[in-house]
């Protein structure tokens, strides 16, 4: 995949929307920063995240919990530090 064309751009935020306002202000504010540098092993991730339930998703993303499971990998984890540190 490379770098993002404008129409991955477009289905990753589409993914990207939550029932959770504070969800959707978080990774909007992380695509702002990172979008145009993100990786295929980082757009997996972010997908991985973006099937998580939304109260479970916020959890991780104010650190509240720590990836688990088939999500307890570099990539998740790599990426969560970035959102973290926005």
């Amino acid at each position: 995949m490379g770098k993002l064309t404008d129409q991955d751009r477009v289905r990753l935020r589409w993914r990207s929307r939550r029932g959770l306002l504070e969800n959707d202000l978080i990774i909007t504010r992380y695509l702002d920063a990172f979008e145009t540098e993100l990786t295929d092993v980082e757009v997996g991730a972010l997908t991985q995240l973006f099937e998580l339930g939304d109260n479970e998703l916020l959890d991780l993303l104010l650190a509240r919990a720590e990836p688990e499971g088939a999500l307890d990998r570099p990539a998740v984890r790599d990426v969560l530090r970035q959102i973290r540190a926005l």
